[in-house]
């Protein structure tokens, strides 16, 4: 799609028009017609928690404030049909298409691409995140669809990119781009990571559909700093935000977390890499929650060699509920090899620390990294059960080599074989990776064993429900499981959209409700009428919920954006 010409300004006040809160004009570009970027989330399993999509949220910010115009579609809680892509880009005419991916989801966010490209030809497309940023010269080899990569942290880069030339001219000149010229693939230099990111523009999450992650009970994210100064060679964050930890000012982070608070989320996670990574800045936070007097229940990603017991004391009086940790492995052999750089006896004074201040502590364990054998295998099962007697809620993923960490890009030098390049089996549920000499089938059957144990765990508290003898706590944690997957599927197949489900208006709310969890229920044969109107009445209760009125009927749909 061209560009359109400067006298078609009239439509740029249309675009004001149709698209309230999302037009935003730059006193930097005073005299030009809008450009226009649609930015999609894929599609992401429930299963996996998502939270809003935080990185999305501050490219958003970042274009706006350079006064261009922004479209976000999260197909992680609303699904991003051909026919729902297709009307938007007809509707919106954006200029720019921008998708993000992780490495399980990148071929969700080619095949955008690609349905992008093949309505219209004309339009950009742009996409980011830590897969793409390691496989660009591939991944552009591989997708002609796809017109530019945009690598590392993108604020600047894409504000810069989309206000450049549209006919890539001037991509020469900036930094942190791939793309195609002729038949290579040119880079440009790295971008080094913002300095002072407490002068990036805040996350623009006014344009995320935020009502429906609250109606579902999900955690809301927010960063206190970017960088890792720890180099594990299973992980890609440090390669991908550097080595150098980077700080808010606190005021700031404060500020943010009332903002989520005010709008009705009950959890908040800090997505920082390391939240105690700075004791003071760690401390300054805290100190700055507890000054403000702001109740507000979070968690944090912590190492067990970082948390004192005054810093865990301190997080636990500024709302802190629970802290993460990555223990990795039982044996300390493996330990050094992944250059985790933490010992066991660190691990089991932590997990101590956090029991005596108040703090739930939960980890994760990786099975299949290298060096690992069955004797290591038992070794980690046996110190995750001995945790859990001290109090420790964990879990095990399977080692997932995703590009840009040590162990894709030297697989063979750390004794591993890749067995899969399918992008899709990446959910680390699975093994895709074993190293030399342990069968594949050893990790699958722990991955397989530790999920029927959840499975028996929920089955056990069903029995209890069934018979009177299940606790307040444990009946309350399946309704609240059972709702989120009911209010999912409600979502995820659009239910509730358009006028087929109607309620009688003379009706109270609960009937109303009771009326459609009945027409709805038919869509959900694993759950009775009763349950969805369960589930419906949460979603009320949580605000996600609104009346439209019409005709002498009431049509209930989704509260999207807060």
């Amino acid at each position: 799609m061209a560009a359109p010409a400067q006298s078609a300004r009239p439509q740029t006040v249309q675009m004001a028009r149709e698209y309230p809160g999302h037009f935003c004009v730059s006193p930097l570009m005073p005299n030009f017609e809008m450009k226009r970027v649609l930015l999609i989330n894929p599609y992401y399993p429930i299963s996996e928690t998502p939270s809003p999509p935080l990185g999305l949220a501050y490219l958003a910010g970042a274009l706006e404030a350079v006064g261009i115009v922004v479209r976000l579609l999260d197909g992680v809680v609303s699904p991003v049909s051909e026919v729902r892509l297709r009307e938007e880009l007809k509707a919106f005419q954006p200029h720019w298409v921008g998708v993000t991916a992780v490495t399980m989801t990148v071929n969700r966010a080619l095949d955008i691409v690609r349905r992008v490209k093949a309505d219209d030809p004309g339009v950009r497309t742009v996409m980011g995140g830590p897969h793409v940023t390691f496989t660009a010269e591939a991944t552009l080899q591989a997708v002609p669809a796809l017109d530019v990569i945009v690598r590392g942290e993108g604020e600047e880069t894409l504000a810069a990119l989309v206000a450049a030339d549209t006919d890539g001219s001037d991509w020469d000149k900036i930094a942190g781009l791939s793309f195609r010229r002729g038949a290579t693939v040119h880079h440009t230099a790295d971008r080094p990571p913002r300095t002072d990111i407490d002068r990036l523009a805040l996350p623009a999450r006014h344009l995320i559909p935020l009502g429906r992650y609250r109606t579902l009970g999900m955690p809301v994210s927010l960063t206190t700093s970017r960088g890792c100064p720890y180099p594990c060679i299973f992980c890609v964050g440090r390669r991908m935000v550097g080595a150098r930890v980077r700080y808010r000012k606190p005021a700031a982070v404060v500020d943010e977390m009332a903002h989520l608070a005010g709008l009705g989320f009950t959890r908040i996670n800090l997505a920082d890499d390391l939240f105690t990574a700075n004791r003071r800045h760690c401390l300054a936070v805290c100190d700055a929650i507890i000054a403000r007097g702001l109740a507000v229940r979070w968690s944090a990603f912590a190492r067990v060699d970082t948390v004192s017991a005054e810093i865990l004391e301190r997080m636990r009086a500024a709302g802190c509920q629970a802290v993460s940790f990555g223990i990795e492995s039982g044996n300390p052999e493996i330990l050094q090899t992944v250059k985790k750089g933490i010992r066991l006896d660190q691990v089991v004074a932590a997990v101590k620390r956090c029991r005596d201040a108040g703090i739930a502590p939960h980890a994760s364990f990786i099975l299949g990294l290298p060096g690992e054998t069955p004797e290591t295998l038992a070794q980690t099962l046996a110190f995750g059960a001995r945790l859990e007697q001290e109090g420790l809620c964990y879990g095990f993923h399977l080692l997932a080599p995703f590009p840009g960490t040590a162990v894709h890009d030297r697989a063979a030098d750390y004794g591993l074989v890749i067995l899969s390049t399918n992008w899709d089996d990446y959910h680390a549920n699975r093994a895709v990776c074993a190293p030399d000499g342990l069968d594949p089938a050893v990790l699958d059957a722990q991955a397989e064993k530790w999920e029927q144990r959840l499975q028996v765990y929920l089955e056990d508290i069903r029995c209890k429900m069934d018979g009177g003898t299940a606790t307040p706590e444990e009946r309350e944690q399946i309704r609240n499981m059972e709702r989120t997957v009911i209010l999912y599927e409600l979502m995820m197949g659009e239910v509730l959209n358009g006028q087929t489900l109607r309620a009688d208006e003379r009706a109270s709310e609960e009937d109303q409700l009771h009326q459609i969890a009945r027409q709805s229920a038919v869509r959900l044969p694993a759950f009775t009428p009763d349950q969805v109107a369960d589930a419906l009445l949460e979603a009320r209760r949580r605000k996600g919920l609104r009346q439209v009125r019409a005709n002498g009927h009431t049509r209930w749909e989704w509260v999207d954006y807060l």
